[in-house]
């Protein structure tokens, strides 16, 4: 495929391609039902079909209720599939894995435990050696910024940098897949950009594979390589979008015309498929 250049005419990609590479992930006819109290049933998620290769970092982009968070719930092994198959490095995918690995919404830190202890729980969750894993707890604070804030507590923490440590604990058991479920939606547009960044940077010193949910169209294109978009309820692939700019990027590529070419016809494609919060 030719490489674009930052004013080059960008041209979706509305289909999958065949790549030679196994996939990591593959998701066949994957829905999702709920009951409620009153019997109601309720189609979270409908036919997802999804292929995700080594070291790619995709991001799902729909509405509110689409069930995004519930697809993450679902390869983390927090929900279970109501129909199809998932596959996970050859094999089939029915619970938790510890090669996956899930950030939330908030950072969800233990007040009463240190940087360095929150990071080092999914260790001692799984009962593993902590002493083996203590270099490798400091070596991803300071692959975040926050070396020397390893004894701090987390209400010593701005908000990123709680959500940073949330990161480096997520990664700590060294898992192949992370997930992340709008990891930044609470903060401020500067702060959200410059922590974007530094999740690319992430990604590209630990090489892991990453899928986020963002109702963010901006910051699906600026992360991903391919951008997922979803339907309204019950929750559908509409489009998958291959994403064809340049790495490393900056926060200039924001201004470029190729990736204002992604983002308009992302736009384009919710405004006929159903509303977009953001």
């Amino acid at each position: 495929m030719e490489t674009l250049t930052l004013d080059s005419p960008v041209i979706p990609t509305p289909v999958e391609t065949s790549p030679s590479v196994p996939p990591l992930l593959a998701l066949e006819h994957v829905g999702k039902f709920y009951q409620t109290r009153r019997g109601q049933r309720i189609e979270a998620l409908r036919d997802i079909n999804l292929t995700v290769q080594p070291e790619q970092f995709i991001t799902v982009l729909g509405p509110s209720g689409c069930g995004k968070s519930t697809l993450l719930k679902i390869l983390a092994g927090l929900e279970r599939r109501s129909s199809g198959a998932i596959h996970f490095n050859g094999a089939n995918l029915e619970g938790p894995s510890r090669e996956i690995g899930l950030v939330f919404q908030a950072p969800v830190l233990l007040a009463w435990r240190t940087v360095l202890d929150n990071v080092m729980l999914p260790i001692e969750v799984q009962r593993r050696d902590r002493a083996a894993h203590l270099d490798k707890a400091h070596t991803l604070l300071a692959m975040v910024g926050l070396e020397g804030f390893a004894n701090r507590y987390p209400f010593e923490l701005s908000g990123g940098m709680q959500q940073r440590v949330s990161i480096c604990r997520a990664l700590i058991h060294d898992p192949s897949f992370l997930l992340m479920d709008e990891p930044f939606g609470a903060l401020d547009a500067m702060n959200r950009e410059t922590m974007n960044l530094e999740l690319l940077k992430i990604w590209k010193e630990s090489r892991k594979t990453a899928m986020l949910v963002t109702h963010s169209i901006p910051e699906a294109v600026f992360l991903a390589d391919r951008v997922v978009a979803m339907s309204p309820r019950p929750g559908r692939i509409i489009e998958c979008i291959d994403i064809n700019l340049p790495r490393p990027r900056t926060l200039d590529l924001f201004t470029s015309k190729a990736f204002g070419h992604y983002v308009t016809h992302i736009r384009q494609l919710f405004n006929s498929a159903g509303s977009l919060d953001a």
